[in-house]
């Protein structure tokens, strides 16, 4: 399958790629089809199942809301996150949902349904609509599947496993990491430069860059709102927001205070919970892979900004196009998807390719690149995925913090370790995947295991 960097990094809303942004991309592609096959003047109501991992989560993850967005005609990309709350309160007033010929009576009671005690046969994120006449008929029924970072497929996509979104060819085509590595060496370019030129099958070089640029741009954008906002975190925990709070203290140390060669972990974990902060607050945010750990990246390209010498912008486009050559291998190869593998899937991934992408900016060698993906997996590997409450707060943002300090660390490793390692990326992203089947339900974002059973609520 060709899969692109702007697949991977893709600007929505929190608080969960595959519970929020996925969702919502499946209400607006089940109402399209609906727009496109002359059924939206006789469809009367629209009914939407959820199973799995999001029956489990979703109202804490904000799947409702989603559903009832993409329902509207919003998609992630362009929804306000400033109208949101307005536009559910004019159907919670109406009772009814309007997306052009569609006129749609709607409650929430009625034509939302969370099965908590049953799955769909492919994966746990999965959701049916159908799409009722005035008479009750069923006028069409469709499943689809959230499968992790805001992909969706359509039931008979995973069903026949081959069925690709996408088959573009690419010029520099590699399934494993080992696959690329040779690439690099075989035409002696730098896995920036396999990603540049798979890119441009579908856009120019220029394009490719201002797109990079754009998709920085709103990581950093999200990362400034949450330098600036304090107060409590929606959801019911009453969780403090904490990064404005140290924004404040890290920029008032005196001379002293910032001898402290640690200080730099500081600003790093302040990176991190500013955008995972944003992100659970349901703002806008790069998915990267995932929303659940959309920091990760944004933190540890700062700190090449802000504590790399001789940083600029090519060289975070060269970390972003060659974490998005990792990601493609755990999406591909494995899941990024917490429903799935657990949080190994999303924090983990995301340190992984954050390793990889600093590495590169920073220029170590693609050996060097691979391996600091690999410990950075290495070492997360079996993280669970337990929302308390189901919301993406804890451990979730704790856990985007310290994912960028491990990937910070796996590249200071590999820079030592010359490229020389034991354990190939390859063998790693194998591991994780065996690792995730292994696990138990309880353990992939069902807030049934874990923190989420063993903290007492108040």
């Amino acid at each position: 399958m060709a899969v692109s960097t702007f697949d991977l990094f893709k600007i929505g809303i929190g608080p969960s790629s595959s519970h929020t942004v996925g969702p919502m991309r499946a209400a607006h592609l089940f109402t399209q089809y609906l727009h496109n096959h002359n059924l939206a003047t006789q469809t009367h109501h629209i009914v939407t199942e959820l199973f799995g991992s999001l029956s489990h989560t979703g109202r804490g993850h904000g799947t409702d809301k989603a559903i009832i967005l993409g329902l509207m005609g919003q998609q992630p990309d362009q929804v306000d996150p400033d109208h949101i709350d307005t536009l559910l309160q004019q159907v919670k007033d109406s009772q009814r949902i309007q997306n052009g010929e569609l006129n749609l009576k709607f409650n929430d009671k009625d034509h939302l349904k969370f099965h908590k005690r049953k799955k769909l046969p492919l994966h746990s994120n999965g959701m049916q609509f159908t799409a009722y006449d005035k008479n009750g008929e069923i006028l069409k029924q469709k499943a689809y599947y959230s499968v992790g970072g805001g992909f969706v497929l359509a039931h008979n996509h995973l069903q026949q496993q081959h069925i690709m979104e996408d088959d573009t060819p690419i010029p520099y085509k590699f399934e494993s990491g080992d696959e690329l590595i040779a690439l690099c060496k075989k035409h002696n370019i730098s896995i920036a430069e396999i990603m540049y030129g798979n890119e441009q099958a579908w856009r120019s070089r220029d394009e490719i860059d201002q797109q990079l640029d754009i998709i920085w741009q709103a990581m950093e954008q999200c990362m400034q709102r949450g330098f600036k906002t304090c107060g409590t975190l929606p959801g019911g925990l009453n969780l403090p927001r904490r990064a404005a709070k140290l924004y404040q203290e890290l920029n008032q140390k005196s001379a002293k205070d910032l001898a402290d060669p640690l200080t730099v972990i500081d600003w790093v974990n302040l990176y991190a919970l500013a955008v995972s902060e944003e992100n659970a607050a349901g703002g806008r945010v790069v998915t990267a892979p995932t929303n659940g750990a959309a920091g990760i990246i944004p933190a540890v390209i700062n700190y090449y900004l802000n504590y790399i010498e001789g940083a600029d912008q090519q060289g975070v486009r060269n970390f972003l196009l060659t974490a998005s050559a990792v990601g493609i291998l755990y999406k591909t190869k494995a899941s990024i998807s917490g429903a799935e593998v657990g949080c190994q899937g999303e924090v983990g991934v995301a340190s992984s390719m954050a390793a990889a992408g600093l590495a590169a900016a920073c220029g170590l060698t693609p050996d060097e690149i691979e391996n600091a993906a690999e410990i950075a997996m290495e070492h997360n590997l079996g993280l669970t995925c337990d929302p308390i409450g189901g919301l993406v707060q804890i451990p979730c943002i704790e856990r985007n913090a310290m994912g960028s300090v491990k990937a910070i660390n796996a590249v200071r490793m590999a820079d030592r370790n010359a490229g020389n390692h034991y354990v190939s990326l390859d063998k790693v992203i194998k591991t994780m995947k065996a690792t995730g089947d292994d696990m138990k339900d309880s353990y992939k974002e069902t807030s049934r295991g874990g923190l989420a059973v063993n903290i007492i609520e108040c």
